[in-house]
């Protein structure tokens, strides 16, 4: 097949769109099973001493340090290699997690098993991404994320029940052993047998922009080469493009929000009297609707754009934040982690969908890569803020309010600092391009 015989769209490829979908919501089952279960019963199965605030938020900081490092690298790796066989990789990466967690004799185990975690996500979850943005369309771009945040986010949630309900029924260690290895087999087959490789279509995508540039100019950054280097591209992302800089900030902080639901919010439930089913219901509320409302909030952003999505989105996630330490009782907490659930699905498609816009599909990989880094960085520095402050305060509460400022703080980053990326809602000046 040549390039010209490559077609970009959903519906062009539907088949490819609903494998990768199928591989995002394993990479989603991989990291859910280890969001209830483990950090509930971490004093009780695991040995961790009660009060362990530091210790507890060890192994998200040591998954977050890996996974935004393996991120950058599978974005510049995947542009090499291609995509099929940075995903291939993350599974095999995956095998003995299972097993470890089984086994593990002490906390260490799980910290060790949980590095392994972060490569497979960074190899995994940006190559699922990656491939799907290879595949569509500009103008779906929004839905694309929506779709493939959706699928990830509903795995992650579902596991956290399943995986409940396997500890409850065959031990916690068996069932997360089960339930794993189940997981990454099963993901390794469908890899090898049905996932094309989707590198040829971002190649098709670059030299159909050369030969004839889109009606609506998309707002590339300025000052970078076409092929840039990786100090090149990173140094774009990172500081010198103030967009790219308040979208990579809001992505690292969002971040923060997750650190807390994985680690703290279980924790914080358990210490209120809930049962373990309860926790894996109350947490799966906040992944339910933040994976489910992402069909609509990616679709919205294709017609309204993405800035007013992403800024309100993060204010609305910090506010769901501060209300679950603002009233008592199982619905109140559901509500609460609706709501930050909800800000983030606003967020969370949109402010990928936004580095795509305005980053040539030259480097589109490496970008998305380096977006990803920094966000997935917010996995350790929160995890470890919320160690600190909970350790120094003594009250699990302070974490909550570290975290619903932190987010406050960095929307009016992005409100000042950002810019409406949709290339048919703010085009680039065709006599400045």
């Amino acid at each position: 097949m040549t390039e010209s015989d490559l077609r970009h769209g959903i519906r062009e490829n539907a088949g490819q769109v609903t494998h990768q979908l199928i591989q995002v919501m394993l990479v989603g089952f991989a990291i859910g099973m280890t969001r209830t279960v483990i950090p509930a019963l971490a004093e009780s199965e695991f040995g961790l001493e009660r009060g362990s605030f530091l210790l507890l938020t060890s192994f998200v900081v040591a998954f977050g340090a890996v996974k935004a490092v393996m991120n950058f690298v599978a974005g510049r790796w995947s542009e090499r290699i291609g995509r099929k066989r940075v995903l291939f990789w993350g599974w095999v990466v995956a095998l003995p997690i299972p097993a470890m967690i089984w086994h593990a004799p002490d906390w260490s185990w799980i910290v060790a098993a949980t590095v392994l975690l972060g490569v497979n996500q960074g190899l995994c979850w940006s190559m699922t991404q990656t491939a799907k943005l290879d595949i569509t369309r500009a103008e779906e771009r929004g839905l694309t994320m929506g779709l493939n945040e959706f699928s990830g986010y509903v795995g992650v949630a579902g596991a956290g029940i399943l995986t409940a309900y396997a500890a409850a029924w065959l031990g916690a260690r068996t069932g997360l052993l089960v339930f794993g290895l189940a997981v990454v087999v099963l993901a390794l087959i469908l890899t090898m047998v049905w996932v094309k490789d989707t590198l040829p279509w971002a190649r098709a995508e670059s030299a159909a922009h050369t030969a004839t540039p889109p009606k609506s100019l998309p707002r590339y950054p300025r000052g970078i080469s076409a092929v840039p280097t990786t100090g090149e591209a990173f140094a774009m992302m990172s500081w010198r493009d103030r967009r790219l800089f308040a979208i990579s900030q809001a992505g690292l902080v969002e971040k923060f929000v997750d650190a807390l639901v994985w680690t703290l919010f279980p924790v914080f439930l358990v210490s209120r009297g809930a049962s373990l089913t309860e926790v894996g219901w109350i947490v799966g509320v906040y992944g339910f609707v933040w994976g489910g409302s992402q069909l609509v909030t990616g679709r919205l952003s294709d017609h309204v754009g993405r800035f007013w999505p992403n800024v309100l989105g993060m204010w609305i996630c910090g506010a769901g934040v501060a209300l679950v330490v603002l009233g008592t009782g199982a619905a109140w907490w559901s509500v609460s982690a609706g709501v930050a659930g909800f800000g983030m699905a606003l967020l969370y498609p949109n402010l990928s969908a936004a580095v795509a816009d305005i980053t040539p599909p030259a480097w589109r990989g490496s970008a998305i890569g380096i977006y990803r880094f920094w966000r997935d960085l917010g996995y350790a520095i929160g995890a470890l803020g919320l160690g600190l402050v909970a350790s120094a305060t003594g009250v699990i509460e302070a974490a909550f309010w570290f975290v619903a400022i932190s987010m406050f703080i960095s929307g009016a980053v992005l409100f000042w600092f950002a810019e409406e990326t949709h290339p048919r809602i703010n085009p680039a000046d065709p006599h400045d391009t």
